[in-house]
């Protein structure tokens, strides 16, 4: 019998060398494949290196150019859910997410995502506020109840998070809420 189990891309939103955006990823990765109602990807963007946005077209019309444009779309378009891992970079989201965002628009649409932020003490709350808006403007409904993580640094360990009880209930709720969501969206898209 087939998977039917939809999919749930992670994706890292820093690219920066040291980033601790790769770490907390896996760690969602991990918390999302025991959570067991999704099949798992991790879309790293320091993997995926978009230039600056280079495409001739409006995404809207799909008319892609580059192949790493092509790639992308892929990854994008075959997933069911997205949780966004980003940082707070000058109280706004991290330009490598905000470009690979901005590659694509009908491959996002209809779609549920979370959110998990990592910062100092303000949790990259203020990234998350803006990301919303961007996710908003592409029809990407981000779900309530995202992850915040103050003070990241105190919970890497080895190079690995180490979540805490809040953290995991967090994550786990946020998952609990992207299954919801993803149910009441498929339909919209002509994926149920």
């Amino acid at each position: 019998m087939p998977n039917t189990r939809p999919t749930l891309t992670v994706i890292v939103g820093s690219t920066r060398p040291g980033r601790v955006g790769l770490p907390v990823a896996r760690w969602v990765v991990d918390r999302a494949r025991a959570h067991g109602a999704f099949d798992v990807e991790l879309a790293d963007l320091a993997e995926h290196a978009l230039p600056l946005l280079d495409e001739p077209h409006h995404p809207r019309l799909q008319r892609y150019q580059h192949e790493h444009t092509k790639r992308w779309s892929a990854v994008v378009a075959a997933s069911d859910a997205f949780v966004f891992v980003t940082p707070e970079y000058n109280h706004g989201i991290a330009a490598p997410l905000k470009n690979a965002l901005d590659y694509l628009a009908v491959e996002w649409a209809r779609k549920p995502a979370g959110i998990v932020s990592y910062g100092g003490v303000s949790a990259g709350l203020r990234a998350v506020g803006q990301l919303k808006q961007v996710l908003a403007a592409l029809q990407v409904v981000p779900v309530g109840g995202g992850v915040p993580i103050p003070m990241i640094r105190e919970r890497i360990e080895d190079g690995a998070v180490v979540g805490n009880e809040p953290m995991t209930k967090a994550v786990d709720a946020m998952l609990d809420e992207l299954r919801t969501w993803h149910g009441a969206l498929a339909p919209l898209r002509g994926a149920a």
